[in-house]
């Protein structure tokens, strides 16, 4: 199980980033991505996730209206478009895989495997 996040960067307040979560080694197709990000002496949070099988999303509040997660099953990626930036959206983020898409399971990082090195995002004020 691979699972390699990118599209990160450095971005002024209110400004855009789209990042990219790219899966290889199952079947893309049974199981759910979520996005978790770890902020600078902050705990892991998870962020926003989506199901391959019916397309169900969820989303942490924080980021309710501004993010957008989508998947392109033919290319084995999620996408996470992230509009509206805030400097409290700077952070390390990370996909992973999980079986349920909602907002408890982005609650439960540890019901997540296949963790891949994360990318970074720093939205400046």
């Amino acid at each position: 199980v691979q699972l390699q996040a990118s599209g990160g960067g450095l971005v002024q307040a209110g400004g855009s980033l789209r990042l990219s979560c790219a899966a290889s080694g199952f079947i893309f197709d049974d199981y759910v991505i979520g996005w978790f990000r770890r902020a600078p002496g902050k705990e892991r949070e998870g962020v926003s996730c989506i199901s391959n099988r019916d397309d169900t999303t969820s989303y942490t509040d924080s980021v309710k209206g501004r993010f957008t997660i989508s998947s392109d099953n033919a290319k084995n990626t999620v996408y996470l478009q992230m509009n509206s930036l805030k400097p409290e959206d700077t952070g390390v983020y990370y996909c992973a895989r999980t079986t349920r898409c909602d907002p408890e399971r982005l609650q439960r990082g540890y019901l997540f495997d296949g963790w891949g090195q994360g990318t970074l995002v720093t939205v400046s004020s």
